[in-house]
């Protein structure tokens, strides 16, 4: 199942000085610079710096006592004071495996970041595409709606020109002006197209607004639509949303058995030192040991937590795999039912359109074709133009997404002759 659309080639901004960039250079480009970018690489960067430090123990700890001591007798008379001190040193080792849960929990959370930024590169580079061939579109349409309002302009001037003889020629003068006003509205419309479009690809790719830009790209088709099975298997298998639930889901589980591995208290162990200077010199030297005892029942309240949040996890996933499986389905049929009504036009219906357009101006200013007849073939033109533009952007956003969707490259952008 096969389609082949023309040639794009894109002049924008008055750019005819620019160098044309080619559809593939133009999306590399935006994914490089485009500013949204750094926020998924930050991320991604912060998660990788988290894994590095989950596997470590915590940094031991000092601590120094400083203190005078006045030592009297029974009586109340000073026999001696001075300073008294003491420093130690501890150390928290967490229970076995505890380490290695976090380091585990840690590494989903750059899985998680590296597929949301595959995320980001993909989504992105398919809008670049799609508002690629929306400018290719604005273009073609601003185009022809030229061509034929020119084609009024010139008759209107003609009709000026010379004095009307009768009734038939004075409405005819008006409904040349009327359609020459349509057709400046549409003319309109259609160039804030380009330009809407063109602001948005150079706030994608980091340049200025109204910087120039030319686009060559060749001719698109699209590869036949797999299987239903084929499909959903490999949307299971690489749609990043479902992925991203799937990590998350892995995730819950390791906290669900860091939880359980916490009930158990991590021991304190360190050596000290302290020394009285007051009457006969003391040293103490020795080592100490803490334990914290889970008497608060926060343990128990972690778990229940832990599994709670799995339990959503789950159901995350579940929710998350119907909606994948009911999208793909829909975006399958989507694209093939659009590919085949592209399938059904001619590939030279509009140039026809043109040519009969063109014709029925020449005979109209000839009086071999009546008034009601131009008019009709001029609009049938624009109208047959704008509706080619329409299906082959319905199939375009029809196989980028279900691309996106299921990650199998079904080439509906482009092919290298």
């Amino acid at each position: 199942m096969k389609s082949f659309f023309p040639l794009l080639f894109l002049t924008l901004g008055g750019a005819l000085s620019a160098q044309p960039v080619s559809l593939d250079s133009l999306v590399r480009e935006i994914s490089a610079n485009n500013p949204e970018r750094r926020f998924y690489e930050a991320e991604l960067a912060a998660a990788k710096a988290g894994a590095r430090v989950a596997s470590r123990l915590n940094d031991p700890q000092v601590a120094l006592d400083l203190g005078h001591k006045n030592l009297k007798t029974s009586t109340g008379a000073a026999i001696d004071d001075g300073t008294v001190w003491s420093v130690s040193v501890t150390q928290t080792f967490e229970w076995p495996g505890r380490l290695a849960l976090r380091k585990a929990i840690a590494n989903r959370d750059v899985e998680l970041a590296q597929l949301g930024v595959a995320r980001f590169e993909n989504a992105l580079a398919a809008r670049a595409r799609t508002l690629a061939f929306g400018l290719y579109a604005a273009n073609t349409k601003a185009a022809a709606i030229r061509e034929v309002s020119d084609r009024f302009a010139s008759l209107k001037e003609t009709f000026l020109a010379r004095e009307p003889a009768g009734l038939t020629p004075l409405l005819e003068t008006r409904v040349i002006e009327a359609s020459e006003l349509t057709l400046q509205r549409r003319a309109t419309e259609a160039e804030l197209a380009v330009q809407a479009a063109l602001i948005e690809l150079n706030q994608l790719r980091g340049a200025a607004v109204d910087a120039p830009l030319q686009v060559a790209a060749p001719a698109l088709t699209f590869s036949a639509v797999p299987a239903t099975a084929d499909l959903l298997t490999a949307a299971r298998a690489q749609n990043f949303d479902y992925r991203m639930r799937v990590v998350e889901l892995e995730q819950q589980g390791l906290a669900v058995r860091l939880s359980r591995n916490e009930r158990y208290p991590g021991i304190t162990v360190g050596p000290y030192l302290s020394r009285d200077n007051v009457g006969d010199r003391e040293t103490i030297v020795g080592l100490g040991l803490s334990v914290p005892l889970p008497v608060s029942g926060r343990s128990g309240a972690a778990i229940e937590g832990a599994n709670a949040r799995r339990r959503q996890a789950e159901a995350a996933v579940a929710v998350a795999l119907r909606d994948l499986d009911r999208q793909v389905v829909t975006a399958a049929q989507a694209f093939s039912t659009k590919l085949a009504e592209s399938r059904r036009w001619s590939p030279d219906a509009v140039q026809k359109f043109r040519e009969a357009a063109e014709l029925a101006d020449r005979h109209y200013r000839t009086g071999a074709v009546p008034i009601a007849t131009y008019v009709e073939l001029q609009n049938a033109y624009l109208d047959a133009a704008e509706a080619l533009l329409a299906t082959q952007a319905d199939v375009l956003t029809a196989g980028l997404q279900l691309q996106q969707l299921t990650g199998l490259t079904l080439n509906p952008v482009e092919i290298k002759p």
